[in-house]
């Protein structure tokens, strides 16, 4: 039978020592990495469910009412610092909620259980763009307090009695309007039409739902300011700022 020493002792009790610290820092080490791995997970949810709220959300264009601007199963990307810290113009796209009754004929696309569970999820943090379920997207032809006619024997509308050529965003070949109205804004209210004038359910026909084809600003989510899917679409949104040009407030 081998005996130690008392000179072996210290020497063996620290090879033992270090055996067992080394078992003992591996679960610690693995640890600290899922926690770690944890923390930039949830900052990163935080960070874009911050985004999403306050700055910028994704939209998904579900119908062809604003072609050629857009098209169905184009991805837009929507500044919700307008309105806000700025001011809705003549001219925005503008995504809004649905003021009532808009999209009551809509078909909705079918879910699967794992994406009616999984999708409100991804929506929520903003990693999913919103779908057409309660929102809308339109373009900004009248703002409080203008006056709104169709149409002038030349066949333009006319904003505060000034007569305004769209072709800079209507869809080629469409007319600005395929039936006559008469509205006065309310202050706080929007007049939006589809630019794809004789495909878009707009204010035009929505005068029988709530807000009378009105849209409040309060519904309105932001303003879309760039396309970003897909890849061979990818350009800003500008305001068509000189078709209202000449109209007086």
């Amino acid at each position: 039978m081998e005996h130690v020493t008392d000179s072996e002792r210290p020497a063996l009790t620290r090879r033992t020592l270090r055996v067992r610290s080394k078992r003992r820092r591996k679960p610690a080490r693995k640890t600290s990495v899922m926690r770690e791995f944890a923390i930039i997970l949830i900052s990163a949810l935080v960070l874009s469910w911050a985004v999403k709220s306050f700055l910028l959300q994704p939209f998904f264009i579900p119908s062809q009412s604003m072609e050629d601007t857009l098209i169905e199963k184009d991805r837009v990307l929507v500044s919700k610092l307008t309105p806000g810290p700025f001011d809705l113009h003549r001219g925005d796209v503008v995504v809004f909620k649905d003021p009532g009754g808009w999209l009551a004929d809509s078909a909705q696309p079918e879910l699967n259980a794992v994406q009616r569970v999984v999708n409100p999820v991804l929506t929520f943090v903003g990693l999913l763009p919103q779908d057409s379920g309660e929102h809308l997207i339109k373009r900004v032809v009248g703002v409080g307090g203008d006056h709104v006619v169709c149409c002038t024997t030349d066949g333009l509308l006319t904003v505060n009695d000034e007569p305004i050529v769209e072709t800079a965003y209507i869809k080629p070949g469409s007319l600005p309007s395929q039936i006559e109205f008469d509205k006065t804004v309310p202050d706080g209210f929007l007049w939006v039409m589809g630019d794809n004038r004789q495909n878009s359910h707009d204010s035009r026909f929505t005068g029988g739902n709530p807000g009378g084809g009105f849209v409040p600003e309060a519904n309105v989510v932001g303003v879309a300011f760039v396309k970003v899917w897909p890849l061979d679409r990818i350009s800003l949104m500008r305001n068509p700022g000189e078709v209202f040009a000449r109209i007086e407030d």
